[in-house]
């Protein structure tokens, strides 16, 4: 089983990766680190904070990765606001975070974003722009709202999502 995790950063994408590895026992890619450690972006940007990504480099990085979990027979969770780009073929589940706005802006802020950023992201909330893509990309989609955190009752809810992914492929 692969499991694609996206959403607008700061709605617990990472947080709820963590819980379903530590629930599943599936094994954890974490993209942003992938980024870094391969050198998968083009510049940094400075005013933002953050890596300007080169995606064909990190999808071939990402794919190779998938197929390596998939000719061990293995389950992978990929973290990251881009896996919903993966091709939906490559993919059992896309998991798309969401966060109510007032909580979302007050985790940007703790990380210390800049307004625009804040903005940007909040308009990404707001138009639901990873699931609309994920939705385009052909996924199959579960959307979790994880303002409140992550409770048993969403890790349950995902399990039997999975387990019904599982049984129709």
């Amino acid at each position: 089983m692969i499991i694609a995790i996206s959403g607008t950063p700061g709605t617990g994408k990472t947080t709820l990766a963590r819980a379903l590895r530590d629930k599943l026992g599936y094994s954890l890619l974490q993209v942003k680190s992938l980024i870094t450690k391969e050198k998968l972006y083009d510049s940094y940007d400075k005013e933002n904070r953050c890596y300007t990504v080169d995606t064909k480099k990190l999808n071939s990085q990402i794919m190779k990765r998938i197929k390596e979990k998939k000719m061990q027979k293995k389950d992978l969770i990929v973290d990251s606001h881009l896996s919903h780009y993966l091709p939906a073929s490559a993919v059992d589940m896309c998991i798309i975070t969401k966060c109510e706005l007032k909580e979302l802006s007050n985790r940007l802020k703790k990380r210390r974003y800049n307004k625009n950023k804040i903005r940007e992201n909040l308009d990404a909330e707001i138009f639901d722009v990873c699931h609309t893509e994920a939705q385009e990309q052909g996924h199959r989609i579960l959307v979790i709202d994880i303002t409140k955190g992550i409770n048993t009752k969403t890790l349950s809810r995902i399990k039997r999502e999975i387990n019904g992914a599982q049984s129709t492929s």
